[in-house]
């Protein structure tokens, strides 16, 4: 009976570790962290400048960002519902990106948003790029 079991449970250990090494693997994939802001209509240039850059620090400040990148919707399609800035970050995979959610800067990156008070709306997709 054991000679027959025997096969049977180093397929299965086989089976966990070749699951057990590609999740840890597919943990290794860049993560892109899309950050898209609507801003309330009273929200100066000043403001918005102070959040980009505040954005932008947190590369320096939080290891695991690999890119920061912004721009302005210019889509002419018009269906962009009001969200009108992009940022988006380049994590090194899925653990860096995990940290920096309740890392300390990021933290205070969101206190200077209540201070500010010119968020009217976000929205966040992250996502392992595919070819």
């Amino acid at each position: 009976m054991t000679r027959k079991l025997m096969p049977l449970l180093l397929s299965m250990i086989f089976s966990t570790v070749v699951h057990l090494i590609s999740s840890a693997d597919a943990r290794k994939e860049p993560v892109r962290h899309v950050v898209v802001f609507k801003y309330k209509s009273g929200a100066t240039e000043d403001q918005i400048r102070q959040v980009t850059d505040a954005f932008r620090d947190l590369k320096k400040k939080i290891p695991g960002i690999v890119s920061f990148e912004r721009g302005v919707n210019n889509s002419p399609e018009g269906k962009n519902l009001g969200f009108t800035h992009v940022y988006l970050l380049t994590f090194e995979d899925a653990n860096a990106r995990d940290a920096y959610l309740p890392h300390a800067e990021h933290k205070k990156f969101g206190e200077l948003l209540g201070k500010l008070g010119v968020l009217e709306n976000v929205f966040v997709v992250d996502f392992v790029p595919q070819n």
